[in-house]
């Protein structure tokens, strides 16, 4: 075990200042620079990345892992915390903050129902981050909680998967499935590139947009270098354009005289989120939801393997004597080990049902941490270039969609 990794388990903990809110963030290239956004060494040994809560100068509330991280690199702007690991009575603060927003989320969804739950906690983080209105105390427990909760959130969605259900669609439908989920990925990123947004932005929306949306996003941060505000910048642009998809489809399905089935299918490999494509299939009839719900989750089902490949490829990326990402990421492991107990029969419904409402419940909790590492003046910078993307990737993966369904489904 390198120096790093073994360092999890000694020495007293170093917080890094973190930046007023709404104070500058750098921006470009995030391979390639530094950011208070992002994880350090020490936190990346314990295989976690801390999430940038923006709290006031000087506080102490911030740890960089949560089982502690020697002062490798001692600066004016680090201060030692008394204890090597994480006293629990630190994250209930932040735990509690997480809680209540969750709840006011609900609140929000069920009055607006068109506003999904885990969009309007994520909503509630931003406004909270640039108010700003978290207390110093909770930003521990509101970063402990981002990483963890959205982990077994994503472990979780996996219930949700059964295979035999999967290969009821044909294997014209999964080549169909297979073949956009990749075009849209790989054409995402290089449309990134071309545009000069970060590595880390591209491969989130390449992700999200290829695959199952937010909850796509939130897997791939784990093993990519990346700012909090690629991550969140990416579910923004999940949201607003699968919204627009919910709209649109319907009224092309028409006009192109489809019927449930077809129009079914063609919502399910074409629109972001679970929910979208079920709002965007509900008018056509109860047909076109459950044809659009099996071949979605027949994408959601290659989150696994595509996060497994970006794992490798950025491992070759990154130098041999710096930390990695592990070649299969645990939470990657925990999502596979879902689908199988899901496929084997073994869980009643009222469990599935259950895992259901939970996953929702952990994405929400997680995606409101995110939100409140954002800096809307920091996305201003980027935001013309990230609204075209997220238009072109929209644009790639229902033209492939249309065009693989209808050569092969």
């Amino acid at each position: 075990m390198g120096t790093a990794a073994s360092a999890c388990n000694r020495g007293a903990v170093t917080e890094t200042t973190r930046p007023v809110a709404g104070g500058p963030h750098p921006t470009g290239s995030d391979a390639e620079r530094p950011s208070a956004d992002r994880p350090t060494a020490d936190a990346e040994a314990c295989g976690e990345s801390t999430v940038g809560v923006s709290t006031a100068a000087g506080d102490p509330s911030s740890d960089a892992c949560d089982i502690g991280a020697p002062p490798t690199d001692p600066r004016p702007s680090t201060v030692a915390a008394s204890s090597s690991r994480l006293a629990p009575a630190r994250l209930v603060p932040g735990l509690v903050v997480v809680a209540v927003a969750v709840g006011l989320a609900a609140v929000l969804h069920a009055a607006i129902p068109s506003v999904g739950l885990v969009t309007a906690a994520l909503l509630l983080g931003v406004l909270a981050g640039n108010l700003p209105l978290l207390p110093a105390a909770a930003s521990v427990g509101v970063t402990w909680a981002t990483r963890r909760l959205l982990r077994a959130g994503v472990v979780l969605l996996g219930l949700g998967l059964s295979i035999p259900q999967l290969l009821g669609v044909g294997p014209g439908v999964l080549l169909a499935v297979l073949l956009t989920v990749a075009g849209t990925f790989v054409v995402t990123v290089w449309l990134g590139r071309l545009l000069g947004l970060s590595r880390g932005l591209s491969l989130c929306v390449g992700t999200g947009f290829a695959v199952c949306g937010a909850s796509a996003v939130a897997a791939v941060e784990g093993v990519i270098r990346r700012e909090e505000r690629d991550v969140v910048t990416a579910i923004a642009l999940v949201t607003l354009y699968g919204s627009l998809a919910v709209a649109a489809l319907p009224l092309a399905g028409g006009a192109l005289g489809l019927d449930e089935q077809h129009l079914g299918r063609w919502i399910g490999l074409s629109v972001h989120e679970v929910a979208q494509v079920v709002a965007a299939a509900a008018p056509a009839g109860e047909e076109a939801v459950t044809s659009a719900v099996v071949v979605k989750l027949s994408r959601v089902v290659l989150l696994a393997p595509l996060i497994a490949a970006i794992s490798v490829v950025e491992r070759r990326r990154r130098p041999t004597t710096g930390t990695r990402p592990p070649l299969i990421p645990l939470f990657v492991a925990g999502f596979l080990a879902s689908v199988a107990l899901r496929s084997s029969g073994l869980l009643p419904d009222v469990v599935l049902a259950q895992a259901a409402t939970l996953t929702t419940v952990l994405l929400a909790a997680a995606l409101f941490g995110l939100g409140t590492t954002v800096r809307l003046a920091a996305l201003r910078r980027t935001g013309p270039r990230a609204l075209l993307l997220g238009l072109a990737s929209t644009l790639v993966v229902t033209g492939l969609a249309w065009s693989t369904l209808w050569a092969l489904g």
